[in-house]
């Protein structure tokens, strides 16, 4: 634990220094978002914040190769330098596309070759437990790239739909992380330390600090956006860690009878990801009903609907974390805590998030709490 705190830590302090560089760097170089009808910033604001996130990510993950217990996680597998290499790809894409914009296909072409490097550096979906057979299903080489592929593709751009406030994403991605860094503990635990479980957790916390890291440079008001070369860096490490956490866990880990245990690993990967797929998935629908292509940007997106209801920016914001932190986190620490005591703080958790955010609609309609209505 104390090198994961190490790692998440060293990722923290270099995102935040090389974000400074960076906003310099981005703002002479011109990779600057001019506001838009359908952007919510009012101000030119220097991107391409991803690069300081990768320079922290990858500063945890060396840090961790070369400590004494975390080293483990590079002995067996190679999922920690498969997040380094198939990051640069998506850095790499993310910063022309934040200089001189690139179009959708291209960029998509861009994401399934950065998942492709983690597929053949085998970070892939070898396994999945089928809860209505009661088994767990091995895939093959192809159907396991396929799978691992459409993952990453889908979570890098429900990611990527939902970077529309300041401060959003990278609070999500930390809260999703931690949830990751929680699960991968847990599984530790439970194996007896085998060296498997020490790849997630070393990735997870690389990235928890790193997102840490650029929070202060990316909270509203935003002094620097991370733009598509961070959220789709997120995305994509996100995907690798779930990957790496969930996708070899067989039923043997846990044995025949625990199911609910051997539905975490799918119950994370949801969880964890819900409220960004939720966004993509309304989005797909939204501009397929439309007659326009899925990609065509509006002004729907959960966060607009939420600032429609009435809530300032960081309230969003705020409300959002709350609701992937319940979600994320309560099937993390199933992994840690017996269902008797994470259902009654999920149900909880859940009724908190549901006042938060009607509560703004509840003023509208009932007026000011104390406030006497003639």
């Amino acid at each position: 634990m104390r090198e994961l705190l190490a790692v998440g830590l060293t990722a923290a302090v270099v995102t935040f220094l090389a974000t400074a560089v960076v906003r310099v760097v981005a703002t002479r170089f011109g990779a600057v978002a001019v506001p838009r009808a359908r952007d919510v910033h009012t101000v030119p604001t220097p991107r391409m914040g991803g690069v300081g996130i990768y320079a922290g990510l990858v500063a945890g993950i060396f840090l961790a190769g070369q400590l004494p217990a975390l080293t483990r996680g590079f002995t067996y597998t190679r999922d920690a330098p498969a997040v380094v290499i198939a990051g640069g790809v998506i850095v790499v894409v993310g910063i022309i596309d934040d200089r001189w914009g690139i179009d959708a296909v291209t960029k998509l072409v861009g994401q399934i070759t950065a998942a492709g490097v983690l597929v053949v550096m085998g970070v892939a979906w070898n396994v999945v437990y089928l809860p209505v057979l009661n088994t767990t299903v091995l895939l093959d080489q192809l159907q396991a790239g396929l799978v691992t592929v459409v993952v990453a593709a889908a979570t890098i751009n429900a990611m990527n739909f939902i970077d529309g406030l300041d401060g959003l994403l990278a609070g999500v991605a930390a809260i999703a992380a931690l949830a990751i860094l929680l699960f991968s503990v847990g599984l530790m635990r439970d194996s007896g330390g085998d060296a498997p479980s020490y790849p997630p957790a070393l990735i997870a916390a690389a990235l928890f600090g790193a997102c840490v890291g650029f929070l202060p440079h990316n909270f509203q008001p935003a002094r620097i956006f991370m733009g598509d070369s961070g959220s789709m860096l997120l995305g994509l490490t996100l995907a690798a860690a779930s990957t790496s956490a969930s996708g070899r866990i067989s039923q043997n880990a846990y044995g025949s009878t625990d199911i609910f245990t051997l539905l975490l690993p799918l119950l994370l990967a949801v969880a964890i990801m819900f409220v960004p797929m939720l966004d993509l998935l309304l989005a797909v629908v939204r501009r397929t009903r439309a007659g326009v292509s899925p990609f065509t940007a509006d002004k729907m997106h959960l966060h607009h609907r939420l600032l429609q209801l009435g809530h300032s920016q960081r309230r969003v914001v705020l409300v959002i974390y709350l609701w992937v932190a319940v979600l994320g986190l309560s099937a993390a620490a199933s992994t840690l805590f017996p269902p008797t005591v994470v259902a009654p703080l999920f149900a909880a958790g859940l009724l908190l998030a549901l006042v938060c955010t009607v509560v703004p609609r509840w003023r509208a309609r009932y007026g000011h709490p104390g406030r006497v209505r003639r």
